[in-house]
């Protein structure tokens, strides 16, 4: 599904990633940790056509993306979710912000009103359709942010840093969301607990290498 070969960037002379070789292939669940300023949100932006790659090949459902153009349908296959929140929420109801995907995606009024429904009962956010974005927490932005994600029923999940001001008890709520999803996923966290109860493979990114980590 993923498959990135030599991949190197750097940002003004600094190397960030160094030839990192990784895939995701389908039902994979992938955790990547790594210090800050690592590389991991830069690797997963050239995965979705946002920076570009400096060096290497990046092939995406069986094709090389090189251009800008050639990312644009991925967009729709690939749910990633920012490390801020506010930078994915743009409408002024989290109905309407989870119900902006799937419109886009042709679904009729009656299948959005059900996905919407099913998408925010699994993230415990069914009450929240009328509530205005910007007056939510920093959680509840984050789950809003995914719940945006997943009602477009990506085929792979990128999820960058997605417990970050959540409380153990939603934090457990997404353990057992990720867990019972069938999408192939690479998972961001600095929560070593999160990604050993989230994913079945680990690698950390130091200094622009990426290393495999059992988890």
């Amino acid at each position: 599904m993923i498959d990135l070969r030599n991949v190197s960037f750097s940002y003004n002379s600094h190397p960030v990633l160094a030839q990192v070789n990784l895939s995701v292939r389908p039902g994979d669940r992938i955790g990547l940790a790594g210090p800050n300023g690592s590389g991991k949100t830069t690797l997963c932006r050239i995965v979705m056509g946002l920076l570009a790659s400096q060096s290497g090949r990046i092939e995406i459902f069986g094709k090389v993306r090189a251009t800008e153009s050639d990312f644009v349908d991925i967009r729709g296959r690939i749910g990633f979710l920012f490390q801020d929140a506010d930078d994915q929420l743009f409408c002024p109801t989290v109905l309407e912000d989870v119900a902006f995907g799937p419109l886009n995606q042709g679904k009729s009024l009656r299948e959005v009103r059900q996905i919407v429904s099913s998408t925010l009962g699994d993230l415990g956010l069914l009450g929240f359709e009328e509530r205005f974005t910007h007056q939510l927490s920093g959680g509840e932005k984050r789950l809003v942010a995914l719940a945006t994600v997943l009602a477009m029923d990506p085929e792979v999940l990128i999820l960058d840093e997605p417990t970050a001001g959540l409380d153990e008890e939603t934090v457990e709520r997404l353990v057992e969301v990720l867990r019972n999803s069938r999408i192939a996923q690479l998972v961001i966290s600095h929560d070593r607990s999160f990604l050993e109860k989230t994913t079945d493979k680990l690698f950390t990114l130091s200094h622009g290498i990426l290393k495999p980590n059992g988890v």
